[in-house]
């Protein structure tokens, strides 16, 4: 059997039994034969564009989502394999960890502010939530003139549509998981 057929095979049988479907209910949906729903499941059979199109319809999902190969169910960063973008002489690094992704609205970064970095940030446009997992150290987060002390496992979430600086103001490294969500 080849990847797609394979692919295609496992998009079916989740989506089938994700909405609880018998091999019937779905053969009057898609008006495909529930013989070749079972072949196709099976990875017996490999579907015509026109079949997939027919269960596409019938099921009222995507052709992709039959044919496109899932995420992995785990996926792990590792800060040493990532390249961090750097500003004010590498006094902020940026690793990013989960880039945005218009199905999850959110984005995830690991900062790392060296000691006396003081970073302003541009308001964000439109609805973006910030959230903030101080890891080691202390952040100050200002927002417009208010100012926000964290330190090690401390966390705060703000709409970030405002001016907004982060701060490192010891002489210790300080870093922190960022959130970005995207209402």
């Amino acid at each position: 059997m080849n990847s797609i057929q394979t692919q295609i095979a496992e998009n079916l049988k989740n989506i089938r039994k994700l909405r609880g479907y018998s091999y019937d209910q779905l053969a009057q949906l898609t008006g495909v034969s529930k013989g070749m729903l079972s072949q196709i499941e099976k990875g017996e059979s490999s579907p015509t564009v026109n079949t997939l199109w027919k269960i596409a319809n019938g099921l009222q999902v995507s052709f992709s989502s039959l044919v496109e190969e899932k995420e992995p169910t785990v996926t792990v960063v590792r800060l040493h394999e990532k390249t961090a973008v750097t500003e004010n002489d590498e006094q902020l690094q940026v690793y990013p960890y989960f880039p945005f992704d218009s199905s999850k609205k959110f984005e995830v970064y690991f900062l790392e502010l060296m000691p006396g970095c003081v970073h302003e940030s541009e308001r964000h446009h439109g609805s973006v939530e910030e959230y903030i997992l101080v890891c080691d150290g202390e952040a100050t987060i200002s927002i417009q003139d208010v100012k926000y002390v964290l330190k090690k496992g401390d966390s705060m979430r703000f709409q970030a549509s405002q001016s907004h600086t982060y701060a490192n103001l010891t002489d210790k490294k300080t870093s922190f998981y960022l959130l970005m969500y995207y209402s």
